[in-house]
């Protein structure tokens, strides 16, 4: 189960979907992402299905109920750019093994901070910055330790983290703190006040989140 998917060309599943022939559930909120995957020749050579929904922390579990989905399932990754903490901390239809989740490598590896919850949270109209949405890598990893999950580490772009379901967990696969898995985002897509690319450095990068409501996560 995949959500925030865009058009689904770059994406944390499709890899399994195509390699390994796994069957899976992809949700996005706009419905002209949806339909482009509806055209993408993998829709019909693949067991996969596409859902326009809008996800909120309230209505995420009926969604994948309504699909079909309950239990154990392989992968589940949270990528909707804003409430992603909110809507991780609510799921409770599925028993995902692995777990990847989008992370603000802005807030660094030590601050265990979210935006607060806003069921119309949106990535372009919470800031013109289009920097501030989503949570630092330790609220996550706090919340997942909540749901029995350990961290295991982040991908070299420095946006998705993973960890693996603590019973499923292999010897030989590490459990890190944050600060040992921390990486940090290299990609600059900051905006200014017109929408266009700043490139803000990350010094600027934090002034501008250090006048934004953030939650502590205990």
């Amino acid at each position: 189960v995949e959500f925030g998917v865009q058009n689904y060309t770059e994406s944390n599943t499709r890899f399994l979907l195509i390699n390994d022939n796994w069957t899976g559930l992809i949700i996005d909120g706009s419905d002209i992402n949806i339909e482009y995957v509806k055209r993408d020749q993998i829709y019909w050579q693949y067991d996969l299905k596409a859902v326009n929904k809008f996800i909120t922390k309230e209505n995420f579990n009926q969604i994948i109920v309504d699909n079909g989905i309950k239990g154990e399932i392989g992968i589940l990754s949270v990528d909707i750019d804003g409430n992603d903490y909110w809507v991780w901390e609510a799921i409770d239809c599925v028993l995902p093994a692995i777990v990847i989740v989008e992370y603000n490598s802005r807030f660094g590896p030590i601050e265990a901070v979210t935006v607060p919850y806003d069921d119309n949270f949106t990535r372009s109209s919470a800031h013109h910055s289009m920097i501030y949405y989503g949570a630092s890598l330790n609220a996550f990893c706090r919340l997942a330790e909540k749901k029995g999950y350990v961290f295991v580490g982040c991908n070299t772009a420095g946006n998705n983290a993973f960890f693996v379901r603590a019973d499923l967990k292999p010897e030989y696969i590490q459990e890190l703190s944050p600060e040992e898995g921390f990486v940090a985002a290299q990609f600059r897509e900051s905006r200014d006040s017109s929408g266009k690319l700043a490139y803000f450095s990350r010094e600027e990068e934090m002034e501008v989140l250090s006048g934004l409501p953030l939650i502590q996560i205990n």
